[in-house]
């Protein structure tokens, strides 16, 4: 991009010398960073018990099936669906520490009340799901994070930063479960912390080391975070002084309209893209011990390796990214994720004549003494591996290798951080100078509505019907996003370009 205007058009609106112009500068970027490092440590406190999530909820009520894995996983987004916009509104409207520091005491709470969902005495599912629908609530400050960040960073800088943000997020998405993964060695029984009434384990060690990182979250909050805000050519248009807290004139607002149907079609993509990797986190877990008779412990600390795996390879994406993007655009850059993703899910289908092991199957064959497999099974010193019996389908659907999971991995690994940070770095520059607070709530709402339905939808769909059906229906969706975005292509640009203030 080009910009259009004179050298006059490009000083900065922040009154005073340039050094205050440098110190206001600084400011804004290490409180840009602080929204990184938020961003970050978001991911990790989701992503740090989610594939311990299903052994767990087995091993504190056994009425709970897969059906009921899939509201839990849906939990955590129902609540930041909910708190998205309102946190959004409040940043619209007061100082951001005001809901950060809010939410992440929020987001603390929950993770410890996670922990504890063990000790009550019945349904101790259903804690779970408010324990995840509160931690969810707490990570509704997402919009603020990205809305601050949109509101300060230039037209020129903001891709960057985007991708700076999502590089953070999958950070996070390789900390946590290296961390749960590592934790797992503690065990289901682990440790008892009799002054605290605490089972200390591979399941409650997770969400108190998320509420931990969430207390010095609030910290950097309070203690660097400044408001600032500047235009499409990186002209303070806001600030707040960082040692009086005065702030600096607003200039009127821009008269111009945001494309609707843009920020709407927008939407749209951000809930298929963030729909597609809800079902791809939810059923990882309960996919592996069914398709390769893993064990509850090898699932997670297998997953949670895999998912580490990915997080570092989205890294390197993000980084790829911010560099093809300048040449060639955020369009076609998103436009290819999408159908690498494609690939990834249609790889994923199952075929060939090898069908997956079925739970009990050695008492079946009598390979093994029926009274030795019940004493075992009672005194809990055997665990059944493989598909349940319950699922009908396992019995006539062929299994999914270990390399097609793992090459679906990888492809999805791929496309899907591509996906991410450019479809909400389009959402930005849509939106242009205007406050995007609750646009960003929006957004944000719209990929938490849609890691709502995903792990329903897929826990359902999945439970009932099998693979097939499942991989299926998401490949005919991600083929519907890719079709509307050809469509809307030429209307999802930049507000400046639009009204032919910076030229494409």
């Amino acid at each position: 991009m080009s910009l259009i205007g004179s050298e006059e058009e490009s000083t900065p609106l922040l009154s005073g010398d340039a050094d205050s112009v440098e110190e206001a500068d600084r400011s804004r970027w290490k409180s840009i960073r602080v929204m990184y490092f938020t961003m970050f440590l978001s991911s990790v406190g989701f992503t740090i018990v989610i594939t311990s999530i299903w052994p767990y909820l087995q091993k504190i009520d056994d009425t709970a099936d897969a059906s009921f894995l899939g509201w839990v996983v849906a939990a955590y987004s129902l609540g930041q669906m909910v708190a998205s916009p309102l946190f959004g509104l409040w940043s619209n409207h007061r100082p951001r520490r005001e809901p950060l520091v809010c939410s992440i005491f929020f987001n603390v709470s929950a993770n410890i009340y996670y922990a504890y969902v063990y000790l009550i005495p019945s349904y101790n599912k259903y804690h779970m799901l408010l324990a995840r629908a509160f931690v969810g609530f707490g990570a509704g400050n997402v919009a603020v994070v990205r809305s601050y960040v949109a509101g300060a960073t230039s037209l020129k800088e903001r891709t960057s930063a985007m991708a700076n943000m999502s590089a953070c997020q999958a950070l996070g998405f390789i900390l946590g479960p290296a961390l749960q993964a590592a934790l797992s060695f503690i065990g289901e029984k682990g440790y008892t912390l009799h002054f605290l009434e605490l089972k200390l384990n591979m399941y409650t060690a997770p969400a108190l080391l998320a509420a931990v990182f969430g207390v010095i979250n609030i910290l950097l909050v309070i203690i660097i975070l400044r408001e600032h805000r500047v235009d499409d050519y990186g002209r303070h248009i806001t600030a707040i002084n960082y040692v009086s807290e005065d702030e600096v004139e607003v200039p009127p607002e821009v008269e111009e309209n945001i494309d609707q149907i843009a920020v709407l079609t927008s939407n749209v993509l951000f809930f298929v893209i963030l729909f597609i990797f809800a079902v791809f986190e939810t059923i990882s877990t309960p996919l592996s011990m069914d398709m390769f008779a893993w064990t509850r412990k090898e699932a997670v600390l297998y997953n949670g390796i895999i998912l580490a795996a990915i997080g570092f390879e989205s890294i390197i994406v993000f980084l790829v990214v911010k560099v093809i993007s300048v040449r060639i655009g955020d369009r076609p850059v998103l436009l290819s994720g999408l159908a690498i993703v494609f690939i990834g899910f249609f790889i994923l289908l199952p075929w060939g004549n090898q069908y997956p092991k079925i739970q009990w199957a050695d008492l079946q064959n009598n390979s093994i003494p029926a009274i030795t497999f019940a004493a075992n099974a009672a005194n809990g010193t055997v665990e059944p591996t493989g598909c349940p019996p319950e699922q009908i389908w396992c019995q006539y659907t062929p299994a999914i290798q270990l390399a097609q999971y793992i090459t679906s991995d990888i492809l999805i690994g791929v496309g899907y951080p591509a996906c991410n940070v450019m479809s909400y770095t389009l959402y930005s520059k849509i939106l242009g100078p205007k406050p995007q607070g609750v646009y960003m709530g929006w957004l944000t709402a719209s990929g938490s509505g849609a890691r709502t339905l995903g792990p329903v939808f897929v826990s359902q769909v999945y439970t009932l019907l099998g693979p097939r059906w499942a991989f299926s229906l998401i490949c005919g969706i991600v083929l519907a996003a890719i079709i509307l975005l050809t469509a809307m292509y030429k209307r999802l640009i930049a507000f400046s370009v639009r009204y032919g203030r910076i030229e494409e």
